[in-house]
């Protein structure tokens, strides 16, 4: 029998979004977690407010709505507001009922402000990573810290410099603005929309934005985020926060994992001081906690000089015969009879480079360093 598409609408029902909500969803269990959170934070919430007037949006609603934001990568404050009318999903975890309206977007814009000043997202983090630190899921030994390009709300136009005194004017709104050629830096141009934001470079080949630098810190346990901050974008920021989450994360003697950018002489004795071990993508003398133990070259027992000896002058390609002739010499000696593929010898390619003014070193199988003399 067909069913009938026409029905009659429900003036009166019983239905909570709680028992619409699936009882095996995961977000079931986060909902108690964050509400554990926001309780011990009541009495911050209780000091951002004044005592007698037309109540606000409750901040445990901003916090969760933000939280969802992230969870389900909403796009915008606008399109959450938006899915908060007819998503019972939302509705739930903020604990609103079906037919409570959502608020509307702009109080967002409005109570950031307050909640950025009473420091309520670092407190909010803070309780959250004491809650996996009392489930026993953070580790105090081994972390890794890493550094992220977050882009300003600002364009390049608005990029001018200190001393002008009117912005440029054109046929629209947004004027053309030509500056090509034009050696922008920091000590004489300024952002008209965003001051605190800086023209930043990430690596050479990148075009320079104007951005911020965020800063994450993560322990190698469970890889859960154990701090983080949010600097302005210069050439130490990435350092100088890793050693300040550091500092505050560590208590007694640890490892960090890093990439070439923390790969300097301030940052390992800054981690060496505190009694963190620095290891970096990039080995060097200059990043090695102890001097590297030197061995007898390999190549000694040859009686053939080295390949990088046998053929001085310098030609055309003489980068390309080096490494033609290294890759030989590791098939041969350095590795004997081991199987080498021709992926896993692009691999090691690197490590047998020589440095410009230093002594060739090589990682043997063992650990150690083969330093020969300077070329």
């Amino acid at each position: 029998m067909r069913g009938d598409s026409t029905q009659q609408a429900i003036i009166l029902s019983a239905i909570t979004p709680d028992q619409l909500v699936p009882a095996d969803h995961p977000i079931r269990r986060i909902k108690p977690i964050v509400e554990r959170v926001l309780q011990d934070l009541s009495a911050v919430f209780r000091t951002m407010y004044a005592p007698v007037g037309r109540p606000s949006i409750p901040p445990e609603h901003l916090l969760k709505a933000s939280l969802l934001i992230a969870l389900f990568s909403v796009r915008s404050e606008r399109q959450f507001c938006e899915r908060l009318q007819y998503d019972l999903l939302f509705k739930w975890f903020l604990d609103l009922n079906i037919t409570d309206r959502a608020f509307d977007a702009s109080t967002f814009s409005k109570n950031r402000e307050r909640l950025l000043a009473h420091d309520v997202a670092r407190q909010f983090f803070l309780a959250v990573r004491a809650e996996a630190d009392r489930g026993g899921l953070l580790s105090d030994a081994h972390f890794s810290v890493d550094g992220t390009l977050l882009e300003a709300w600002a364009s390049q136009k608005s990029y001018r410099p200190r001393d002008e005194d009117d912005p440029p004017t054109g046929g629209s709104r947004n004027a053309e603005v030509d500056f090509h050629g034009e050696r922008r830096r920091r000590d004489t141009h300024v952002s008209r929309t965003d001051p605190q934001a800086l023209l930043y470079r990430k690596s050479r080949g990148q075009p320079a934005k104007l951005c911020f630098l965020g800063h994450v810190l993560i322990e190698n346990r469970h890889g859960l985020v154990v701090d983080v901050e949010l600097t302005t974008a210069t050439g130490r920021a990435e350092r100088e926060a890793a050693q300040r989450m550091l500092q505050r994360s560590t208590t007694g003697h640890a490892t960090v994992a890093a990439d070439r950018a923390y790969d300097t002489r301030d940052f390992v004795a800054a981690c060496c001081a505190t009694g963190v071990t620095p290891m970096t993508s990039v080995p060097s003398f200059s990043a090695a906690t102890t001097p590297p133990t030197k061995v007898p070259c390999q190549w000694s027992s040859c009686p053939k000089p080295p390949p990088w000896k046998q053929n001085p002058s310098p030609g055309k390609n003489s980068q390309s015969a080096l490494r033609s002739k290294l890759m030989l010499a590791a098939r041969s000696k350095w590795l004997k009879s081991k199987p080498v593929s021709k992926m896993a010898t692009r691999m090691l390619l690197p490590l047998f480079a020589p440095m410009p003014g230093s002594a060739l070193m090589r990682f043997t199988p063992l650990g150690t360093v083969c330093a020969n003399k300077p070329m």
